[in-house]
């Protein structure tokens, strides 16, 4: 018997906070995440910019020794599942931990500790470099060490989907819950990219915007006179529960996961297939399995990441999908804000998906100006809204033509 599947518990680290309350807070001002680098120097790169996250203090969730050991990006996954468990109230024992699993991404796992060592290696020599160096690099080390430290002894593994990861690894999860496979999961994503060697090779790619003299406004979804994506750092971790579990024990519910489905797009390495087909795929499924028809949606968190085509074709994917009623939905990107956290980035989007649902908030799409004849929805420009949206989406596309959409529903 296919079992229902809630969110009981958010964790979000971004750029505008460290914590859910803060990053909420500060997405329904409309607050932007994204100033000039402070963690090294950026004289040499065409783009001085990102969405760093700042203050993160990753002795509040592991002991000194462990923060030695482990990249950010694992700090970032530490301090997001650690919150959406506490904020969960579910509490891991020794009877029920061989059903609590973790499913946490990435999209570039420990690159900082990769240019670090390198850097070490070249420099001091191969007897130099760390012993510790392939368990702070490696991707799934975020979702092993939040197994290790919190007891969790089921299902356990990493998603890697570029941009889609951590939608990916919801969804995964969300699945292990519906077969029986688990009664609870920690599933999202966490990156810590923003490094010299992401910024020259994003920036190398011409993928990133340049508007250095206007940082706090570079970050521009669906605005015709976007120029690329903003790189950001963070985490968003979801505590998914067996609705039975959670009613029994008196959870708080956010929302409930009604349906999940990927597709590829099978076109190219990095830019998304016309008319943004396979994403229109993975919505059609997405709301098939949810059992649900388009005109039951009011609201997209849209992957919307600043650049000309992926804004261009996710906005063609919505009208093909939605109709008609796509000009009754509210559409919004997250990444106006907090910049594009890449594996991260569907992990934060899904718990934004799931606070507007239960607040009644529809956060904004900022630094939206000059709008687009062929980018022509209601991206809910530069203010938050009120909103009674029973049904949103959540989309990720990712490079490698991944495509991974979640479907939620106000749960009452």
């Amino acid at each position: 018997m296919s079992r229902r599947v809630v969110v009981t518990g958010i964790g979000l680290v971004s750029s505008v906070g460290n914590d859910t309350s803060t990053v909420w807070r500060s997405l329904c001002e409309g607050r932007s995440g994204v100033a000039t680098i402070t963690g090294f120097d950026t004289t040499p790169f065409d783009t001085k910019f990102a969405a760093e996250v700042r203050d993160f203090d990753a002795t509040q969730y592991m002991d000194r020794k462990e923060v030695r050991r482990n990249d950010v990006f694992v700090h970032y996954a530490m301090g997001a599942a650690k919150q959406a468990l506490d904020d969960s109230g579910f509490q891991i024992t020794e009877e029920n931990a061989d059903d609590v699993g973790v499913i946490i991404g990435s999209g570039v796992g420990g690159l900082r500790t990769c240019h670090d060592q390198f850097r070490v290696l070249f420099e001091k020599g191969p007897d130099r470099v760390s012993p510790f160096f392939i368990t702070m690099f490696i991707t799934d080390i975020a979702a092993g060490f939040v197994s290790l430290t919190l007891g969790a002894r089921g299902p356990n593994f990493a998603t890697v989907s570029a941009c889609a990861t951590g939608a990916s690894a919801i969804g995964e999860a969300s699945e292990m819950i519906r077969r029986g496979d688990a009664v609870a999961m920690l599933a999202g994503g966490a990156e810590a990219g923003v490094t010299p060697m992401g910024l020259a090779a994003f920036s190398n790619m011409r993928a990133l915007s340049r508007r250095n003299d206007d940082p706090a406004g570079a970050s521009r979804p669906f605005d015709k006179e976007r120029d690329g994506f903003v790189m950001g750092d963070g985490a968003g971790v979801l505590l998914l529960e067996d609705e039975e579990s959670a009613r029994a024990r008196g959870a708080r519910i956010y929302a409930e996961l009604l349906g999940y489905a990927g597709s590829s797009d099978a076109h190219h390495i990095t830019e998304p297939a016309p008319m943004g087909e396979g994403l229109a795929l993975a919505i059609r499924r997405a709301l098939h399995k949810g059992g649900l028809n388009p005109e039951d949606v009011q609201y997209i968190n849209a992957h919307g990441t600043g650049t000309i085509l992926n804004d261009l074709h996710e906005t063609q994917a919505i009208k093909s999908v939605f109709g008609d009623h796509a000009r009754q939905l509210a559409v919004s990107s997250t990444k106006s804000m907090i910049g594009h956290t890449l594996g991260a980035s569907g992990g934060i989007e899904a718990g934004v998906t799931a606070l507007s649902l239960y607040h009644g908030v529809i956060t904004p799409t900022i630094n939206y100006a000059t709008p687009d004849p062929e980018c022509d929805l209601d991206y809910t420009p530069n203010h938050a809204r009120e909103s009674r949206a029973q049904v949103a989406l959540s989309n990720s596309m990712g490079f490698g033509g991944h495509n991974a959409v979640l479907a939620f529903r106000r749960y009452a």
